[in-house]
């Protein structure tokens, strides 16, 4: 028998013992490779014992990114830079009004246990969504957080927030983004995460009438995760084991 992620959600989880998780809030975009650039390094500085847990909340400009999964086909009109990366997932959008957080936790101290990793990833984002009145869901058969909409029709959902992690040694590294108010037309070049069925389409908090700054939503993101995964400390750019993040375009 396969136990459901939500039955995974359901047991009691303990925070680990040891130094909270560093958190740090971009005020400027951030390139893709530069971010990923950054990201590797300090998931190796984590490895080897040398920095703190992260997580390190961006905006990116327009792009696409192809995860490991991805297929040619779901690439429909590539108006902006396609980038391919190492996370699992295809194809998904980043943009401008987007909330992307780069997690990079030591799972080792979480139980090495994916599953439950990926779990606790759908509960901080529905917690977030909570905040701002928005019931968001878990799929069995579909990663990411959904919001059902009648509205469109019987059966019609939308994707909100997306999930696509990559681990290495044990190391988080990717993460989640949550659609706050982007431009939802720019998910129009892609089948946004190979999902093509018509039923199922992409949202965010602005299309569903809740207006909210990314300040706002930066705080309940804060919340949620200290909710889900223990407390969290501000990380200042001085303590910061990354290289030259700050590069748009």
């Amino acid at each position: 028998m396969t136990i459901t992620r939500e039955a995974i959600s359901a047991v009691a989880r303990r925070f680990p013992a040891g130094a909270p998780v560093g958190w740090r809030v971009e005020a400027a975009p951030v390139g893709y490779e530069a971010a990923v650039a950054a990201m590797e390094a300090r998931v190796a500085a984590i490895a080897s014992g040398d920095a703190a847990e992260l997580i390190w909340l961006i905006e990116h400009p327009p792009l696409y990114t192809a995860g490991t999964s991805s297929r040619e086909a779901d690439l429909l009109a590539p108006r902006f830079p396609v980038f391919t990366t190492g996370r699992g997932g295809q194809f998904t959008y980043h943009g401008p009004g987007q909330r992307v957080a780069y997690v990079m936790l030591d799972l080792k101290r979480r139980g090495a246990d994916l599953r439950r990793f990926v779990a606790d990833l759908e509960d901080w984002l529905i917690h977030t969504l909570a905040a701002f009145d928005v019931t968001g869901e878990r799929r069995e058969d579909r990663v990411g957080v959904w919001v059902r909409r009648p509205d469109k029709g019987l059966g019609c959902e939308d994707k909100i927030a997306a999930i696509g992690i990559r681990v290495k040694r044990w190391i988080s590294l990717h993460g989640v983004s949550l659609n706050v108010d982007p431009d939802l037309a720019h998910f129009d070049g892609i089948v946004p995460c190979g999902v093509g069925d018509r039923r199922y389409g992409v949202t965010s908090l602005a299309a569903l009438g809740r207006r909210a700054s990314l300040p706002q939503v930066d705080t309940a993101m804060r919340r949620g995760f200290e909710a889900v995964f223990g407390p969290v400390c501000e990380e200042t750019p001085a303590s910061l084991s990354m290289t030259e993040p700050r590069v748009t375009g």
